[in-house]
């Protein structure tokens, strides 16, 4: 009896100051469990070093993870491409279409495929599944987008050259189809601090073109290993690739600022690093913050988006 008092005492005591826990004793054991009711204000993701060491448990599937559910496939109408597209959707463990949830959207490298990103044993796939079960990533619905944004007959016709000017078109379908069909089909948080977008090579690139064409729409853009394109970089005057989508990086107004722009290449890439450069030195003198890494060991190649990912999907919302 005197046990008990005292346990009552201890709970009423530590709920009045406020300290967010839940204190149980028994038998001189002590269990403590989050508050999971009170606000806490989001960390700073930029406050934070990443970390690229690899650690082989989030990179393997485990009989007991629920790695959600995905969704192949999946198509709806482009009128950028004026035909259908595919996607493929990555559903959180214990989804609930009852409940809102904030969505990342992905773009592939070139010559790639939703699939790359997510399917059912893709690396991404396992990679949240893990994170989320850990407790280290925020539940979210993750859609993996075809920058291939044109008649699909005609794909196989296609030079280098013409697909760098088609995937950019991937960018308008995005905001103009591809979000509206997701939005209308599933679950979702809407604003900036709902909305992210990435993608390796090619597709970092682009997720860079989306987020500063679409200002207000994307709060968090991860671009890693990007390729040339977005701004004129030195070392591509003269080619394709200096055909720009933008002079210099847009300005942010108020209201439109980023909360998170993450921007990574390995030493050992063979074509990305002075271009991740000169897209920092862009952004850095227009008092763009980003968090732009430059990692020793790397190539251009899937152990560096893994570690990209891995730091990215901690770090979003």
């Amino acid at each position: 009896m005197i046990k008990r008092i005292v346990s009552i005492i201890c709970i009423i005591a530590v709920c009045a100051a406020g300290i967010g826990i839940y204190v149980v004793m028994s038998g001189g054991n002590v269990s403590e469990k989050p508050d999971t009711l009170s606000q806490q204000p989001l960390p700073d993701p930029y406050a934070t070093e990443n970390d690229y060491r690899e650690d082989i448990f989030f990179h393997q599937k485990h009989w007991w993870v629920d790695y959600g559910t995905v969704h192949k496939d999946v198509s709806y109408y482009s009128h950028i491409a004026r035909e259908y597209k595919r996607c493929n959707i990555l559903l959180p463990a214990n989804y609930d279409a009852k409940k809102a949830y904030p969505a990342l959207y992905l773009f592939h490298g070139f010559h790639g495929q939703p699939a790359d990103h997510i399917d059912e044993h893709s690396y991404l796939t396992i990679l949240y599944g893990n994170l989320l079960y850990k407790g280290l990533a925020k539940e979210m619905i993750i859609v993996s987008a075809d920058m291939y944004t044109a008649k699909l007959a005609d794909k196989e016709k296609k030079t280098q050259e013409q697909l760098r000017f088609i995937y950019d078109k991937c960018v308008d379908d995005l905001k103009l189809d591809l979000m509206p069909y997701i939005q209308a089909h599933y679950s979702i948080k809407t604003g900036k601090e709902n909305t992210a977008v990435a993608g390796i090579s090619e597709g970092g690139a682009e997720a860079l073109f989306a987020g500063f064409k679409w200002l207000g729409e994307f709060g968090y853009i991860g671009s890693f290993a990007p390729n040339p394109g977005v701004i004129h970089t030195k070392d591509f005057v003269g080619t394709y690739w200096d055909k720009t989508v933008f002079e210099q990086f847009p300005q942010p107004q108020p209201g439109e600022e980023l909360l998170y722009l993450y921007m990574s290449v390995g030493n050992k890439d063979p074509h990305s690093v002075n271009v991740t450069r000169e897209y920092q030195k862009a952004l850095d003198e227009i008092g763009v913050q980003n968090q732009t890494d430059f990692v020793k060991g790397f190539g251009h190649d899937m152990s560096f988006w893994k570690a990209c990912f891995y730091n990215y999907l901690q770090k979003i919302f």
